[in-house]
């Protein structure tokens, strides 16, 4: 048992090293996005589904709330939050729909909409890419393995470089709390009025 739980914190030590070589550039980038989407008074909006679907709301709770400095709120919306809302939309449209749908309703341009899947391949939330895309959002996917099918609808995919499941979302997490870190500090922190 304990050479397994070494061999698991082994594989996530050689996953993160390969994020800090590969992600680095990307997650900057991302995460200026995301600043310049809040400085323009805009929102974010992020879904996923099952572990997916928690990360968007652990994201979106720090984001509306705090991370870790006190600071005005910031408007984003998991979009895996409100049964009422889901299950009216997957009985009248079916399940693929769920998020597309509300993205219909809620995003205007210059909105940031993330979707999290870790293979890349959810088709409801590639669905909701695409009409995010088409209403002038800039499209983000946190994805996994190849990046999957998502990949070709984000301006920014930024994908965790494996294949396996688990560690995709230990992944996905730490750069969403990166991004946390980066949003607050770039909007209300030490890297707030740089010339980035």
């Amino acid at each position: 048992m304990q050479s397994f739980i070494a061999k698991q914190l082994q594989d996530h030590l050689a996953l993160f090293q390969k994020m800090e070589a590969e992600l680095t550039a990307p997650v900057a980038e991302l995460a200026e996005r995301l600043i310049e989407t809040f400085k323009i008074g805009n929102k974010l909006l992020i879904m996923g589904n099952g572990g997916s679907a928690a990360d968007a709301q652990h994201f979106a709770g720090e984001i509306v709330s705090r991370f870790r400095i006190e600071r005005p709120g910031l408007p984003a919306i998991a979009l895996s939050t409100d049964t009422s809302i889901i299950t009216a939309i997957g009985n009248d449209y079916g399940f693929e729909r769920i998020f597309s749908r509300q993205v219909e309703a809620l995003a205007v341009p210059g909105d940031a909409v993330i979707g999290i899947s870790t293979s890349g391949n959810s088709p409801n939330v590639q669905k909701a890419l695409e009409v995010a895309r088409q209403a002038g959002c800039t499209t983000i996917g946190l994805l996994g393995k190849d990046g999957g099918s998502i990949k070709a609808v984000c301006d920014i995919p930024l994908i965790i470089p494996s294949n396996d499941t688990p560690r995709v979302q230990e992944g996905h997490i730490a750069v969403i709390h990166i991004l946390c870190d980066l949003i607050e500090q770039g909007l209300f922190g030490i890297f707030a009025g740089e010339g980035r």
